[in-house]
């Protein structure tokens, strides 16, 4: 039969063989509200609890008690909420856990780290437990979303980084611009007789006309020039000239106005302004690629495909290029490196042919007729970069994302809550006497363990483990410690010592 000390807490052998008694702890313990707190809430906690103990000081009493580093073992427990535990909330129990509250615990606030709250939650959080499983075969859908979200979250990163590389890349689309040229005589006895011309153009079937993004008339070209007659005109004063620069702003038209009441035949000649620099080819290189006007990528390309197709590479020297007949005749030479190529096409690149649209100037012209048209194809922004560019930026919908797995956090939460107190009363309801018994033991372990006391449970519930050779030390110092705290006491009421 194991001998009772006062307050169930039995005192093991290393308290004594150790050379000190626990008097300091246990004066401490009776002085520290919040150790006493400590040691209700283990005997009621929620998971039994072992581990290493940790000296630390307290600032009310001024001394030194023992807080446990806290590891779970496999013994029976009380749930959080269930008849024979203590409910506390997650705020009450970290204040506890840190051991540095002047107060009692349920008065003293924690501080959560903003960030931590803010993080985003692990997958590994939302899954449920295999024994959930088992008891709820309806989860077996649950955990195949989860799968599901898993795979699609691995394609909208890579979507995401693919979309990301494109980016960086000029995306572009041919448009046709059409050009309306028109022009207008100006017969006034008071002024002298002069012509204007107007030169505007717009963007077929544009998805953006009527909204602020539309490009202007002006940006599509980096300079045009218009010959007028020289006899006319003379040779200082027949030529009109506009160069795109860094500071020039775009404008949505041209306007030409000069003196004269006859008719006059013009030259408008546009060089487009390619964001992507175009190349025009040698008229043989052309025939053999079947491309008459490219950038120089794409040129680098073609003449690649059509090394590969024929089979020109060198079977020993990969990098070694055997020319045919065609290739020997614009290259003019029998056998090239492939890094040449670049080198070798520069001679064979020409600035890209202007436009060029003829207009006559004539007074004569009918006004239903006094306006002609020109489609010119032209490189314009794709759509789809717009689109790309703010679904990267939008938030909107990581936001809702992040909502809805806050709440499947919460109801997973709860779920393994309700778990722990279902296993609780089915293995109270299958063996109420064990499982008490086993719970008992549970606890008591843990006490130990709070209290620093060592020793075997087992050995102790005997009676022989208590006619050892330390017994009577141990209590002598039990005992000695408790007259040494009635006499602090007695002192402190007589005024004795303050």
């Amino acid at each position: 039969m194991a001998l009772p000390i006062q307050g169930g807490r039995g005192i093991g052998p290393a308290a004594a063989q150790g050379g000190k008694f626990n008097d300091l702890r246990q004066s401490v313990y009776q002085q520290s509200p919040a150790i006493q707190y400590n040691v209700r809430m283990q005997q009621n906690s929620p998971q039994p609890m072992m581990g290493t103990l940790n000296r630390i000081s307290t600032p009310n009493t001024g001394g030194q008690y023992m807080r446990p580093n806290i590891a779970k073992h496999n013994s029976p427990s009380l749930p959080m909420g269930s008849p024979l535990g203590v409910t506390m909330s997650q705020k009450q129990n970290a204040d506890i856990k840190t051991g540095s509250s002047t107060s009692t615990p349920l008065q003293q606030p924690i501080k959560r780290d903003s960030r931590s709250a803010r993080r985003k939650k692990k997958l590994a959080d939302r899954i449920l437990s295999q024994k959930i499983r088992e008891v709820v075969p309806e989860s077996k859908a649950y955990m195949d979303l989860l799968d599901f979200e898993r795979r699609l979250d691995t394609v909208i990163m890579r979507k995401r980084l693919d979309i990301q590389e494109a980016l960086k890349r000029p995306i572009k689309e041919k448009r046709t611009l059409r050009l309306f040229i028109s022009h207008d005589f100006i017969m006034d006895d008071a002024t002298v007789p002069s012509w204007e011309m107007k030169i505007e153009g717009k963007i077929l079937d544009d998805q953006n006309q009527g909204k602020g993004s539309k490009r202007k008339l002006s940006s599509f070209f980096k300079s045009l020039l218009i010959e007028l007659d020289k006899d006319l005109y003379g040779p200082d004063n027949h030529i009109i000239e506009w160069h795109r620069s860094s500071t020039s702003n775009d404008t949505a038209g041209f306007q030409i106005k000069r003196p004269g009441d006859t008719a006059v035949q013009c030259t408008i000649i546009l060089n487009l302004d390619n964001q992507i620099p175009q190349y025009k080819l040698d008229a043989r290189l052309s025939r053999l690629l079947g491309i008459h006007t490219q950038t120089r990528a794409v040129i680098v390309n073609a003449l690649w495909q059509y090394i590969r197709v024929h089979k020109l590479q060198d079977q020993n020297e990969r990098e070694i290029i055997n020319n045919d007949k065609y290739l020997q005749q614009i290259f003019e030479v029998s056998r090239m490196k492939f890094n040449e190529i670049p080198q070798r096409l520069n001679g064979l690149l020409h600035p890209p042919d202007p436009v060029i649209i003829k207009y006559c100037i004539s007074p004569d012209t009918p006004e239903d007729k006094s306006t002609t048209c020109c489609d010119v194809e032209v490189e314009v922004d794709d759509t789809l970069r717009e689109q790309m560019q703010s679904f990267l930026l939008s938030t909107q919908s990581q936001q809702e994302i992040s909502q809805l797995d806050d709440k499947i956090n919460t109801i997973v939460q709860a779920i393994n809550e309700l778990k722990v107190k279902r296993e609780f009363m089915v293995n109270f309801t299958n063996d109420p006497q064990a499982f008490i018994h086993e719970w008992l033991l549970s606890q008591c372990r843990d006490l130990k363990i709070m209290e620093g006391i060592a020793g075997n449970f087992e050995d102790e519930r005997k009676s022989k483990y208590y006619y050892q050779s330390w017994t009577q030390e141990a209590v002598c110092r039990y005992l000695y410690s408790k007259v040494q705290e009635r006499r602090v006491e007695l002192e402190t009421a007589l005024g004795i010592r303050s």
